[in-house]
């Protein structure tokens, strides 16, 4: 067998870009093993991780794109790795140095956010347009919570929904609150994750300067993924606010009597654990308690729940990108979700909700179960 040898500019531009941690792995396989990929195809992580020790990696690899960050791998490693840190890197390197090609629907993301602020490629001034018929008052300074839906939040019609609901909750609680409009940008987190490091910096810092120039100390979200880049991520550009998850709150709202849920919601739900709340922020037991505080409802449990939680496969870019019909990882959590006997599946995601929809309705389970956020369902409650 020949000798193999490293490519040692290609080692250090790995490390350059975020890699370096690719040196401690032993090539146990644990992440193999773990990764959700491989119960719907082949997804070597072990090898890919001893591609980037020998700097040996091809970038014109569809598998480039693969992982989806859900963190099983990282929680499970025995040696501390990374490994979403690495593949992070590989994309950098692939994104901002050009080694590689980059799959034609995120390079539309890429293009929208950097045009218009937001994936979807709707106008930036529309931004606020959610909330024009519900009278929310505009974030001055002294305002205790600016409230920061997320871009599907605030421009999809189907998510709005959830917006709406949030409004409309906190308000009862009399939560004094506010929103921005126009002038804020994507949180920039799935963006980041996709390596395009550049952007993600310009929209973050965008956000940061509005923040700041507003006065803004307190960040009240609904998406676990603006929740984790605001609180992890913005502080490396001197973006330090308090960040609150909306199911954090809403215990405190319940326990102080401010929100008082009196409507019973005979159901039956089973909550889904987002990778970003969960293994990323290890938000386990508050939106059980906030769906356990529901007059009548049953909370039952799947099979895979946190920090085991199935991933709905949407994150890291992957919400962008088509993925094969039998490679969804959200049409396995679904048959999980219905065999609870469950007639809603509750989370607090807005990728996992797009995901679990489409599975829903490609598999012909729409009459078996639906989705809905935990807002909606304690918005249902008031």
């Amino acid at each position: 067998m020949a000798a193999i040898t490293p490519d040692i500019e290609v080692k250090d531009i790995v490390k350059e870009e975020g890699g370096k941690i690719a040196e401690l792995c032993y090539q146990c396989g644990t992440c193999t093993a773990v990764c959700p990929w491989n119960r719907v195809r082949s997804f070597p992580v072990r090898k890919l991780m001893h591609q980037a020790q020998l700097g040996l990696i091809d970038f014109e690899d569809d598998d480039m794109w693969t992982c989806v960050v859900c963190n099983n791998c990282v929680d499970k490693c025995p040696r501390g790795v990374k490994q979403v840190e690495i593949m992070r890197a590989f994309r950098r390197i692939i994104v901002e140095v050009g080694a590689g090609k980059i799959p034609d629907s995120l390079r539309i993301a890429i293009k929208n956010l950097s045009a218009v602020g937001n994936p979807l490629g709707e106008p930036a001034e529309s931004r606020p347009d959610w909330a024009k018929d519900i009278d929310v008052k505009t974030y001055t300074k002294g305002t205790e919570f600016l409230y920061f839906p997320c871009c599907y939040q605030a421009y999809d019609p189907v998510h709005q929904r959830v917006a709406h609901a949030t409004v409309d909750i906190l308000k009862n609680a009399d939560v004094d609150f506010g929103i921005l409009g126009a002038e804020l940008s994507c949180c920039g987190e799935s963006i980041r994750k996709s390596g395009s490091e550049s952007l993600f910096q310009n929209l973050a810092q965008n956000n940061i300067n509005v923040f700041k120039e507003a006065g803004v100390s307190k960040i009240l979200v609904t998406s676990p993924h603006c929740y984790h880049t605001f609180k992890e991520e913005y502080p490396e550009l001197g973006g330090n606010f308090e960040v609150i998850h909306l199911s954090q709150y809403l215990n405190e709202l319940i326990e102080e009597g401010r929100l008082k849920l009196t409507k019973e919601l005979s159901k039956k739900v089973t909550y889904h654990d987002s990778c970003c709340l969960g293994r990323h922020m290890g938000i386990y037991d508050e939106p059980r308690q906030n769906l356990e505080s529901i007059p009548g409802l049953e909370l039952v449990e799947m099979q895979e729940i946190r920090e085991d939680a199935l991933c709905c496969g949407g994150c890291a870019g992957r919400i962008w990108m088509e993925t094969k019909k039998g490679e969804r990882f959200s049409d396995l959590r679904i048959e999980q979700a219905v065999e609870t006997g469950a007639s809603i599946l509750a989370t607090c995601c807005p990728y996992c909700k797009l995901n679990f929809d489409d599975s829903i309705l490609s598999s012909g389970k729409d009459t078996a179960i639906e989705v809905k956020d935990i807002i909606e369902l304690i918005q249902d409650a008031l």
